[in-house]
């Protein structure tokens, strides 16, 4: 016997709710897929920096960090905040929530990564163009593309998850 997640009917849905509204599903996979675009994009400018100097590279990330920071944020925070009120939505009118739930988790996971490891080495990268760059720099590179492309691969898979038909039918109750 499998146990499967419901939510508990809404009294105060409208007879013949269709669920989230479709104004929210778009929005959300708007900045969903706006935020894993970005990421992949810079997968993409990283990975071509991967043979340059220490110089270059440098000069490259003082330029993605001038306000690819800032685009980031303006769609991260949205998607997160979006994917959440839809998945809230849904549970409520007792349609199947746990997948955006899932979308919902793992852009948390991106945002955790995001504030734990690249956003420390982005703030000492500021640096080297102004203080010299660091010994180890090919090692501080190499543990932000690592992070980045964890988070590249979490922000694809709830943009995939976000993007699945809305489960349309309620569930059995």
């Amino acid at each position: 016997m499998s146990r499967q997640l419901h939510a508990p009917p809404d009294s105060t849905a409208p007879a013949g709710s269709t669920g989230p509204p479709a104004a929210l599903r778009f929005a959300t996979r708007l900045f969903a897929g706006l935020f894993a675009g970005f990421l992949l994009g810079v997968v993409v400018l990283e990975s071509s920096l991967r043979s340059a100097d220490a110089v270059t590279y440098a000069q490259v990330r003082s330029v993605e960090l001038d306000r690819l920071d800032l685009l980031a944020s303006l769609t991260l925070l949205p998607a997160l905040c979006l994917g959440a009120a839809l998945a809230v939505t849904a549970y409520r009118t007792g349609r199947t929530w746990v997948p955006n739930a899932i979308a919902v988790a793992l852009l948390a996971v991106v945002a955790l990564i995001s504030v734990t490891v690249n956003l420390p080495i982005n703030a000492q990268q500021t640096n080297w163009t102004g203080h010299g760059i660091p010994a180890d720099w090919s090692a501080v590179r190499d543990r932000w593309q690592a992070a980045h492309a964890l988070r590249t691969a979490a922000a694809l898979i709830a943009f995939g998850i976000l993007l699945l038909p809305a489960g349309l039918r309620p569930r059995a109750h």
